[in-house]
């Protein structure tokens, strides 16, 4: 893609719409170049003696070459793979190396919902990037919102705010996988999955699984929640509780056949669990 940067002027409707653009753009930054580009209006560009702050927050995605970041907390080493989160009100400066130059990707964006979905995050206060690597789905994901503003159809704001939360999803899934990846525990856990699956009517014997793969059920089960956001009993009861209404909904077994077919004891306690996963009990679901 193209060297092109773009502002937005958001309307009354998109800001009502809770998250919406106001600059995006990708900029090939060659060894010894002025940096940044004059072009950019006031309260954008920046000069490095003095740095900025913005009033958005705004997402640059280094996909080649190198540089620095500096914010309050100090100085950082950008390398390619790394996004730079730069949050509202904060003072910073970066630029890329005079040797190497960089290759950026950027949106701007502000709203009631950014702040929500950045918190989401869990980035602590005085960071301001994450290295996560090159990974094609995050630059699909800037190109598309790129296209998005270029053709600037009606309702793109709303197109392109869906993107930006689709980027943050994969930031996310990043985050919660980075200390995962290759370990022995997230086979173990696939495992507890799956037999947690094939099994929804038993009591599987997770004690068991983490004894077999020679780890402790207490970091098993720390693991396993922080992997997936949920305890492996708490997991068990959301299947349970997803077969019931598929149950529920797709045949003409009595609740209390379904009860006892998932495995409960009591039909009460069924009723009462039913009826706090889902807001309603099994026979309103029914009715």
């Amino acid at each position: 893609m193209k060297d092109f940067f773009k502002y937005i002027t958001a309307g009354e409707e998109d800001r009502d719409w809770g998250l919406y653009l106001n600059v995006v753009g990708k900029s090939k930054i060659e060894p010894r170049s002025s940096y940044p580009s004059r072009e950019h209006p006031t309260g954008y560009y920046f000069t490095w003696k003095n740095g900025r702050i913005l009033n958005e927050f705004q997402i640059n995605y280094i996909t080649e070459g190198s540089g620095i970041l500096e914010t309050e907390q100090g100085r950082f080493i950008i390398n390619p793979g790394t996004m730079m989160i730069i949050k509202p009100k904060v003072w910073h400066r970066y630029k890329p190396s005079s040797n190497l130059g960089w290759v950026e990707n950027y949106i701007g964006f502000n709203g009631d919902l950014a702040n929500h979905f950045l918190n989401k995050l869990h980035i602590p206060q005085d960071q301001s990037f994450i290295r996560c690597s090159i990974r094609e789905e995050y630059i699909d994901t800037y190109y598309k919102i790129f296209n998005i503003v270029k053709q600037e159809k009606p309702g793109f704001q709303q197109v392109a705010s869906g993107m930006i939360i689709k980027l943050l999803g994969y930031i996310i899934t990043f985050h919660k996988q980075r200390h995962f990846s290759g370990n022995k525990i997230e086979q173990v856990i696939q495992e507890a999955r799956f037999e947690i699956r094939e099994n929804i009517d038993k009591k599987t014997d997770l004690h068991h699984l983490a004894t077999k793969n020679n780890i402790g059920y207490s970091y098993f089960r720390k693991m396993f929640k922080k992997y997936i956001g949920i305890s492996p009993h708490q997991y068990h009861l959301e299947l349970k509780i997803l077969r019931a209404r598929e149950l529920i909904l797709t045949t003409d077994k009595s609740i209390k056949e379904i009860s006892y077919e998932l495995g409960f004891q009591s039909i009460h306690y069924f009723s009462r669990l039913f009826k706090s996963k889902a807001g309603m009990n099994p026979s309103e679901l029914r009715d």
